[in-house]
This record gives C-alpha cells, sequence and structure tokens, in this order.
C-alpha cells in the first residue's frame, strides 16, 4: 500500500518499511550537516570551580591544621589538661543527675503520653532521657545500641526542623509583611523558581557575589554534600574530632557543649541544662509535625503556612 504525501507529493511507502527508508535518510541528511565545534563556557567552569573549592575550603583547611606542626603542639595541650577537663566534666555531669532526680520531667513520676490513663512505660524507656513519655508500642528501642541511635537520629532531626520553619516562614512573613520583596516566598516553590529564572544565584542574596552561578542543581547539591562532608564525618568520630585543633568538648555527641557549641554558656547550671534539654526535644517534634502540615497545605492550597494562617482567620474569611 502506498501514500501520497501532500508536502512534496513524492511517492513513499507505508509501514515499517517507510519507517525504515525515512530513518536513513534522516540519518543521511545529519551526516551532511556541519558539526558545530564545541565551545567550553569559561564563566561556567570557573562557576563550578570556585564553588567546589569554596565547599571544600573548610574541611581542607582544618584537616592542614591538624596535620600542621601547630595542630600537633595543640593536641599535645589538650591531652596534658585532659585529665582536669574530664574531672570537671565528670562534676558537671553528676550535678545534672541531681537536677534530673529533683525534675518533673524525669524518672519514674514524669508525665506520661496518655496521662492518667497511660499503662506501665517499658523497661527501656526509665525516665533519663529528655523527652521520654513511655511511648514506644512497637518496642523498636528494647536494644540499648538501637535506643541510642533512635534518640540521635530524633534529635538531629528535630533540629533539622526547627532550623526548617524557620527559614520557611520568616520569608514570608517579610514578604507580607512589606519589609522586603523576594523573587519567591513559598518554601516549596523557591528551589524551582530560582532555577529557572534569570536571577542570579548568588551567594546570600549578596548581588555579584556569584559563587554558585549558574551551575544548576546537580553542581549545588554535589557542593552540598561536600561541605556537609566535614560535620558529618566529625560527628561520627565524636567529641574527640576537635581535639587536634586543640578543642576540648566536655559533653557528648548529642550535647558537646564548649565554647564552640555553647558559647554563652547556658549549660552552666544544671538545673537549665535539664530543662533546654526537655524544651529542645519537645519543640523539635512539634516542628516536624508542623512540616506534615506544611507539605500538606501546600500540596492542597499551593500557599505558604502564614498565608494559609491568615486566610483562616475570621477576619480574613469574613472579608
Amino acid at each position: 500500500m502506498r501514500v501520497v504525501s501532500r508536502c512534496d507529493a513524492r511517492v513513499q511507502p507505508f509501514g515499517w518499511q517507510g519507517a525504515l527508508l525515512r530513518r536513513r535518510a534522516a540519518h543521511r541528511r545529519r551526516g551532511q550537516q556541519v558539526c558545530p565545534r564545541a565551545t567550553l563556557n569559561v564563566e561556567a567552569v570557573k562557576d563550578v570551580a570556585g564553588l567546589v573549592l569554596f565547599s571544600a575550603l573548610p574541611f581542607v583547611a582544618v584537616q592542614a591544621l591538624a596535620d600542621s606542626q601547630y595542630g600537633k603542639e595543640l593536641l599535645e595541650n589538650v591531652d596534658a589538661q585532659k585529665p582536669v577537663l574530664q574531672k570537671q566534666a565528670q562534676q558537671r555531669e553528676e550535678e545534672r543527675q541531681r537536677a534530673r532526680q529533683q525534675s518533673p520531667w524525669f524518672g519514674n513520676e514524669r508525665p506520661l503520653w496518655l496521662g492518667p490513663l497511660s499503662q506501665q512505660p517499658p523497661a527501656h524507656l526509665s525516665g533519663e532521657l529528655p523527652g521520654d513519655y513511655g511511648f514506644d508500642p512497637a518496642g523498636l528501642g528494647r536494644h540499648p545500641d538501637q535506643l541510642s541511635k533512635y534518640v540521635e537520629l530524633e534529635l538531629l532531626h528535630a533540629r533539622w526542623a526547627m532550623l526548617g520553619a524557620l527559614g520557611a516562614l520568616i520569608p514570608e512573613v517579610l514578604q507580607l509583611s512589606g519589609a522586603t520583596t523576594f523573587l519567591e516566598d513559598r518554601w516549596w516553590n523557591v528551589g524551582y523558581v530560582k532555577l529557572t529564572s534569570d536571577e542570579e544565584l548568588a551567594y546570600l542574596g549578596i548581588p555579584g557575589l556569584r559563587i554558585a552561578g549558574g551551575s544548576g542543581v546537580a553542581i549545588i547539591a554535589l557542593c552540598q554534600v561536600l561541605l556537609m562532608f566535614g560535620p558529618e564525618y566529625a560527628r561520627s568520630c565524636g567529641i574527640a574530632a576537635l581535639e587536634p585543633l586543640g578543642i576540648f568538648l566536655p559533653g557528648d555527641k548529642n550535647y558537646p557543649g564548649g565554647w564552640v557549641f555553647d558559647p554563652l554558656n547556658l549549660s552552666g547550671d544544671a538545673e537549665s541544662y535539664e530543662a533546654m534539654r526537655v524544651r529542645e526535644i519537645k519543640n523539635g517534634r512539634l516542628a516536624m509535625v508542623a512540616w506534615l502540615g506544611f507539605a500538606a497545605q501546600a500540596a492542597v492550597t499551593r500557599q505558604g503556612p502564614v498565608q494559609n494562617l491568615l486566610d483562616s482567620l475570621p477576619s480574613a474569611t469574613s472579608t
């Protein structure tokens, strides 16, 4: 069977034979075209190289300092003072233990998750942990190693959720109040708008500081991995990871303390320290639940959480 094309009135075969002939003709036409020479985008290379170097610089600098002679002297100084520092840390831990015994948020008399209707809490939840309401129906923390792992992961995600909530709320508040103007203030749409617009991806929003440039999300994600490698490596090594820099951390990897992580010495008072640990995990859990609400509202209303709150107020609905 044959069909006549309206374009050139040539008779073309129909079916698989015609498709094969057309593919061969297209291949010949492509071969006749002159392929343009690949040009190297110097600006893109500069952007990518600058971004990678900037991301790797902190870890490389810290490692170079630790391997230097000065770093070795710092480590020797910490080793010489460590017995005294460890004794002071042990004394602080004993004070905190007494504070936990007197606190209503710890021990057997602590509030449980279902109030007076709560059953006997599991044996592995003895009230020593901040925010322990005796809730573990699946028994995920029966083994001590697993319990320690889940405590660390919960605290880590809680802190990220609190920081992320601020990052989602503050730009929208500033935009709606007229204090400043963003290209996009809705948290769920910021990345898409920035990557599909002509706006420069300037570092910290400073015009001209084009460290990210137009490198694209893949390169930016790579540099995020480089930036987080150092802190995550140090966290996996524990509090001793900073000793080559002459820094002794008196706590543990969840609450390291010291002037690096507690510059205002808020943990100096044992009672306040234990109370702040409880507040931190409670607010962190609330932030993680809030993010479920942020995501659900964004999927349904296509708005940010602040705008959703304003729309739900009686004054907004009445108008």
